[in-house]
């Protein structure tokens, strides 16, 4: 057999999707453990085991591929529990990382304080050398110098060194020296030299993006290392592969070369899987939201992709300069703790995660969340089973949680605490969705919204009223939507090599000797992934701009498999290189400077493997029946306590029909449907809501 497996670990769940071999598709999740992430991934397999009914031995031989989804790089910059890391860069360049370009993410907020420095002054030394643009040795490395810096580091107790100098993307003979010098004073310490992490301008983006690899590397190659250790010694003989943050997937070898590589990997797996799901709805215009336990993602899917923002990323406050499935994250989630501050009800971004949970887990949680806020305004039940049936909530201690951090305070009753957390949420997560839209240029009302996570079906009609937004896509899978996408992602490279030239002084000769370096590298990268030449496609590109511009357009040159035809990379290749140019420029900005020869900035190579996929299918070809509710019950959406109707996610069939307000219990989620929507099944068994055309 052959089976794919998907994993996501969140802050309070860790989710599996797993496709047999004739398309099918369970999901399951398991309680986060955040002591080491990689013992919920055994725990959760051994349920899967259980239920296939055989040992987690005979699972594991069965599954071909696992593809894995972490936020272990994301969780090492919340926590800023990094490697302590040092930072060798060329003399004169020693505060780049604290100027940040001036950049501030609220310039109206005098007193927002800089990000923790990561690296700070004490541990960032300098080292005379200087390479000029075009790869010239101005003033070669001063090894004495080096070694003496290298001495101070170790006396730092350096637990990793990142190695960033002028221009090393077009030489790196000066970093490579570095990284001998580090090997042979600091054995077994990690570097990471810039030219290979990000080989590409411009100066500050590639300082931020090594030295963040540096800080988080190790904790992410400890933790896949663990992981892999302990799948290989219960049975597991395939590829551990990594979801990366531009939403293909590799092993473990190519992601240790860079870490930094599957920060945010996990949502980007959600937003892929989205955008598959939506072609085959005929959505091809997303809102994407993602609520867990710990955090609310939100993303946009256009014209039915989702692109890699490449260069600018912010995260966590730190600029990232690689390709990223671009996801906004706000610190609200069904953990999200609810407390009274200063006389101001606050809820976020503090969560209660995994241990101890909400107070309605019962497992010591004293303090109130949303979902305890949720079982108040009776959207949660604790007569329904919860987290697959695997407990359920108890309302005991609830009431004098709330009672106590947020009633008393604010002099109201629970119910009227819990309902205006629930408010104070929605309003949180509408407000991300409008800051990212505005950002995008992008109107809200023209999307659909596509809810997923454990909590996103909870909350999406009421925050696409918000929005005006009349239609809500929520998959069956929707729980564990984020491993699903992994499933979707398709294993892959994005690389590139810089070459600063005039775009008419180009060499083709060049261009082709870039190209056939990637496209070797890629090929050798994805045969360890198991695959051949035959089965990759890859896609040449060219970074253009106008001179003067510091951000580059990637240009399709050449597509192709098995095989390369290199005769596309003749001389008539440029001049067509250059027209497309100016007609994506007018695309994306609005004009074109005809008067202005574009200078290339580099060659880009982009190569991806098919792999087996899980199906996506939409439409309404049933025969339309109103659905039968199992019972009622009393819940708050916005009008006072009213009756709502109670559904079997279970026992909903294509084509069954119901109207708000009403409430759909899955096994891993509840759907609210608020009075004015109109609920429908489509083909493929997922739910499609819908608001009343008044």
């Amino acid at each position: 057999m052959s089976w794919r497996l998907g994993v996501d670990i969140g802050g309070t769940f860790t989710d599996f999707a797993l496709m047999k071999e004739d398309g099918s598709v369970f999901v399951d999740k398991a309680l986060s453990t955040p002591q080491d992430r990689s013992l919920a991934v055994m725990e959760g397999l051994g349920s899967l085991a259980e239920r296939e009914g055989c040992s987690l031995r005979e699972l594991l031989a069965q599954i071909d591929s696992i593809v894995h989804g972490t936020t272990v790089a994301d969780n090492t910059l919340i926590e800023m529990s990094g490697a302590r890391t040092g930072l060798l860069t060329t003399q004169g360049f020693r505060d780049e990382l604290e100027l940040r370009r001036g950049f501030k993410e609220d310039i109206w907020d005098v007193r927002l304080p800089p990000p923790p420095v990561i690296v700070p002054r004490r541990r960032r030394l300098t080292v005379p050398e200087r390479i000029l643009f075009d790869g010239r040795i101005h003033l070669p490395l001063d090894e004495p110098a080096a070694r003496h810096a290298i001495a101070r580091l170790e006396d730092q107790g350096v637990e990793s060194v990142a190695v960033a100098t002028l221009f090393s993307f077009v030489n790196p003979v000066h970093e490579l020296r570095l990284g001998e010098l580090l090997a042979e004073l600091l054995p077994g310490v990690p570097v990471s030299l810039s030219h290979q992490v990000m080989p590409k301008a411009p100066e500050f983006e590639r300082t931020s993006t090594t030295v963040l690899n540096a800080y988080i590397g190790p904790r992410v190659t400890g933790y896949l290392d663990r992981l892999g250790e302990r799948l290989q010694a219960a049975g597991y003989a395939g590829e551990l592969l990594v979801m990366q943050s531009s939403g293909g997937v590799m092993t473990r070898e190519y992601i240790r070369r860079a870490p930094v590589r599957v920060l945010a990997s996990g949502p980007a797996g959600g937003v892929i899987g989205s955008a598959r799901a939506g072609l085959a709805k005929d959505e091809p215009q997303l809102l994407c939201v993602d609520m867990g336990g710990t955090s609310y993602d939100v993303s946009l899917v256009r014209d039915g992709r989702a692109p890699a923002e490449p260069g600018w990323n912010w995260h966590h406050r730190y600029v990232i300069g690689l390709p990223m499935v671009s996801v906004e994250t706000l610190g609200a989630g069904g953990g999200s703790l609810c407390h009274v501050h200063e006389g101001r009800l606050e809820v976020g971004p503090g969560s209660a995660g995994a241990d101890p949970g909400p107070v309605c887990y019962g497992r010591g949680g004293t303090r109130p969340t949303i979902t305890d806020a949720n079982l108040v305004l009776g959207l949660l039940s604790p007569e329904s089973p919860f987290a697959g049936g695997r407990f359920r909530l108890s309302r005991d201690g609830v009431d004098e949680a709330f009672r106590t951090h947020v009633a008393n305070p604010m002099g109201c009753s629970v119910e009227e605490a819990a309902f205006d957390c629930w408010r104070v949420v929605n309003a949180n997560m509408c407000q991300a969705v409008r800051r990212l839209t505005a950002e995008r240029g992008t109107d809200p009302r023209t999307l659909t919204l596509l809810a997923y996570g454990g909590n996103g079906p909870l909350f999406a009609a009421t925050q696409a009223r918000e929005l005006g937004i009349g239609r809500v896509v929520i998959p069956r899978s929707s729980p564990a939507f984020s491993a699903l996408g992994a499933l979707v992602a398709l294993p892959g490279l994005d690389e590139e090599r810089s070459y600063l030239v005039a775009a008419g002084k180009a060499e083709p000769v060049r261009l082709r000797a870039l190209w056939r370096d990637l496209h070797s590298e890629a090929l050798r990268h994805l045969a360890v992934a198991g695959f051949g030449p035959d089965a990759c496609q890859v896609r040449f590109q060219l970074n253009l701009r106008y001179p003067g511009q510091n951000w580059s357009l990637a240009i399709d040159a050449h597509e192709g498999s098995g095989e390369i035809d290199w005769t596309f990379t003749e001389n008539d290749l440029l001049p067509a290189m250059v027209e497309r140019f100016h007609q994506s420029h007018e695309r994306e900005y609005g004009h074109r400077r005809m008067g202005e020869e574009p200078e290339i900035t580099g060659a880009r190579l982009i190569s991806t493997a098919a792999v087996a996929q899980p199906a996506f299918s939409g439409g309404f070809e049933a025969n339309p029946r109103e659905a039968k509710a199992t019972g009622r019950r009393r819940v708050q959406l916005g009008r006072g306590f009213e009756e709502a109707d109670v559904f079997v996610g279970s026992d909903l069939q294509p084509g069954d029909r119901a109207e708000g307000p009403a409430l759909v219990e899955e096994s891993f989620t509840t759907i609210v449907l608020p009075p004015g929507w109109q609920l429908r099944v489509d083909d493929a068994g997922d739910l499609q809501l819908a608001a009343e055309v008044s």
